[in-house]
């Protein structure tokens, strides 16, 4: 075969091909090695071919070739395995390694062919960690079937305990009126039974909210005021959270109505709301704020921490699905609520903060003062 149409195959070659002495001085660096390393042929030709490898590979190097020259036993020579090689700039990488051997005029040459398996590494991960976030999705799927016959079955006796609670809170009433005003039940007793009623109610509003949140249906959008949606939302949100973290709401009276589906909404509260308070756990005095007000044409909700900020180079993917930094997490919550938002006509979108100051993230709704046909 001719010089050039030897230079044609070596440049055209997918793989990296690189050929080296019995001395392990490089001889032929083909173009698809030069961008593999980052070297340029002429800058690597002569040198010794642990230029291409992590330290603990070229300590090795020389003894491999020294040891099979000696006694002919081959350990990297006709077989295929992954190694490790180093880039210009000094990271280290993942490559499949074949080793062929020649014998020619000049001496014994060995020639490598080298495969970047970051590729093939990279799609492994992604479809590792997508399995595991489908069999998490499929979990919480089944937490949402289990939460919905959950409030309804506790909805039930709680039902019963309130209506018991007021049979009694009535029949108190009907013998005070047969004693001419004196209380069948102490002033004490009264004032307990009247709490256990109020917080029955209020362990029914929950369960009822809880259930709203969680059962499948079909999306409906109502012309509705953003504030009690907001408000049930937080609500919901700080259920078991622990104390400490400042609550604020800043809500705005009398806000123009939009046009809503009002589970969805208050999803993107939930979620914005749960992430703020993930955020502040660390923090001194840690806070978590949450504003509505209007903007132009717009009705906006805001959610703003007092924690680190997002890092930058976390924002170009801050709403992209199956990226996140929780240890968790799926990566789902900003991405769903974003486009929630955009399917509203609205957008939900970020400040990321730092230096000295935490990220808010805005919900923005449109004006609606059509009512749904």
């Amino acid at each position: 075969m001719s010089d050039a149409r030897l230079d044609s195959v070596l440049d055209t070659a997918v793989d990296g091909i690189v050929v080296i002495d019995e001395s392990g001085s490089i001889l032929v660096f083909n173009q698809a090695c030069e961008k593999l390393f980052g070297w340029n042929e002429d800058e690597v030709r002569g040198h010794n071919i642990s230029i291409l490898m992590p330290e603990d590979y070229a300590s090795k190097h020389d003894d491999y070739v020294a040891n099979y020259l000696t006694t002919g036993v081959r350990k990297i020579i006709g077989i295929g395995r992954e190694v490790r090689g180093q880039h210009r700039n000094g990271t280290s990488f993942p490559v499949e390694l074949s080793v062929g051997e020649a014998i020619t005029p000049e001496g014994r040459q060995f020639v490598g062919f080298l495969s970047d398996l970051r590729p093939r590494k990279e799609a492994e991960q992604r479809l590792n960690q997508l399995q595991t976030d489908l069999l998490h999705m499929a979990r919480v799927s089944a937490m949402d079937e289990m939460g919905a016959a959950l409030a309804h079955e506790l909805n039930q006796p709680l039902t019963a305990v309130m209506l018991y609670l007021q049979a009694i809170s009535r029949a108190n009433a009907r013998e005070t009126a047969r004693l001419g005003g004196s209380s069948g039940f102490s002033e004490n007793t009264k004032l307990i039974l009247d709490k256990a009623v109020r917080e029955a109610e209020r362990a029914g509003n929950i369960i009822q909210r809880m259930r709203q949140f969680v059962e499948k249906r079909e999306p409906e959008r109502r012309l509705l005021d953003l504030n009690p949606l907001v408000d049930d939302a937080v609500e919901l949100t700080l259920l078991g959270h622990r104390r400490g973290t400042r609550m604020t709401r800043a809500l705005t009276d009398n806000l123009p109505q939009v046009l809503v589906d009002p589970v969805q909404i208050q999803q993107i509260v939930v979620n914005l709301v749960r992430n703020a308070l993930e955020v502040v756990k660390n923090v001194d005095s840690p806070e978590v704020q949450v504003t509505t007000r209007t903007c132009d044409d717009m009705v906006e909700m805001a959610v703003e921490d007092n924690g680190p900020g997002i890092p930058p180079d976390a924002v170009p993917n801050l709403f992209r699905a199956f990226v996140t930094s929780k240890r968790t997490g799926l990566g789902l919550g900003l991405a769903i609520s974003r486009t929630i938002a955009q399917n509203h006509g609205g957008d939900l979108t970020v400040d990321p903060g730092g230096n000295g100051h935490g990220a808010c993230f805005v919900l923005k709704l449109p004006i609606s003062r059509t009512a749904p046909s």
